[in-house]
């Protein structure tokens, strides 16, 4: 559990000082070049994922608390949870808690990643996002592989 909460902490905290940051020096709706292919363009999302539902913010929030409570209680009760899950539900927990903290301190999520040069991409994110997917696409892949292995091994 200290490698989970870890790695949540540490998310959580790179998360919000990048909201903290973009919140206090980029104004609502404009853009700063990074580089060419990231800009930093300042957006709230009163939604969901990829800007959905917008206006209903709080559901989100909601689910996420619900979901992170219940990866805690399978990582407290869970008989044969695996390091790998640790580490990635970290990565997960941590991002999911960081877009619930804008939700409350700035009453919605800050996106601020632009990504460039991608055709039929126009989504805009941010760090707590990619953060939920440095953890769930590893665990998907270490969930399918392990349980591959243990089925030979019967």
């Amino acid at each position: 559990m200290l490698v989970f909460s870890a790695i949540a902490l540490v998310v959580v905290l790179v998360s919000q000082v990048g909201s903290y940051l973009v919140n206090s020096r980029i104004p609502l709706g404009s853009t700063v070049e990074w580089n060419s292919l990231v800009h930093l363009t300042h957006i709230r999302n009163m939604g969901g994922v990829f800007g959905m539902f917008q206006g209903s913010g709080w559901i989100f929030a909601a689910f996420s608390v619900c979901l992170i409570a219940g990866l805690v209680v399978y990582l407290l009760r869970g008989a044969s949870v695996q390091t790998y899950e640790y580490v990635c539900f970290g990565f997960i927990a941590g991002g999911g808690i960081s877009n619930v903290l804008d939700r409350l301190i700035y009453g919605s999520v800050i996106d601020f990643i632009n990504v460039q040069h991608i055709p039929y991409w126009h989504y805009i994110f941010n760090t707590a996002d990619v953060m939920v997917h440095v953890g769930l696409w590893p665990m998907l892949w270490f969930s399918f592989f392990q349980h591959d292995q243990s089925r030979q091994a019967i």
